[in-house]
């Protein structure tokens, strides 16, 4: 089943890996027995879906969760195999949206305004008042 991200950005299936394991923790007997952990991985850095810049600002911003250029997500949340490969699918596109997403706008630097600088000293002057009335009266 393809993984659409994006209206402009569709996954095929072919290029994503399933792999199943046992989950981990409590469960009794069914859980011994079956494979309903599961792990997604998607080549990034091999993807034919994606255009150069979008690579290099996947490959950028995904570089903590990238191993050699492979993005993998897993899921062993449900107890059931199906759930968790669609919390797996959820998960992968969350992931490559927020990778393409444009950052935020620059920071403009701006002035501290005359006021905003006579409160914040005004404070600073109060607080020292209030540390000096709380010393002890110098012995003469």
């Amino acid at each position: 089943m393809d993984l659409v991200v994006s209206p402009a950005l569709t996954i095929p299936a072919a290029e994503l890996e399933w792999r199943f394991s046992r989950s981990s923790g409590p469960g009794g007997q069914h859980v011994n027995t079956s494979d309903s952990r599961v792990a997604l991985s998607w080549n990034v850095a091999g993807s034919t879906v994606l255009s150069d810049q979008q690579r290099l600002l996947l490959l950028q911003q995904l570089k903590r969760s990238l191993v050699a250029g492979v993005l993998t997500v897993t899921a062993s949340e449900q107890r059931s195999q199906l759930r968790n490969r669609e919390t797996a699918l959820a998960k992968l596109a969350a992931l490559v949206a927020g990778g393409l997403a444009p950052g935020p706008p620059p920071r403009r630097r701006t002035k501290a305004t005359r006021g905003s600088n006579y409160r914040r000293l005004d404070a600073k002057k109060q607080r020292a008042a209030t540390k000096r009335q709380r010393q002890r009266p110098p012995a003469d």
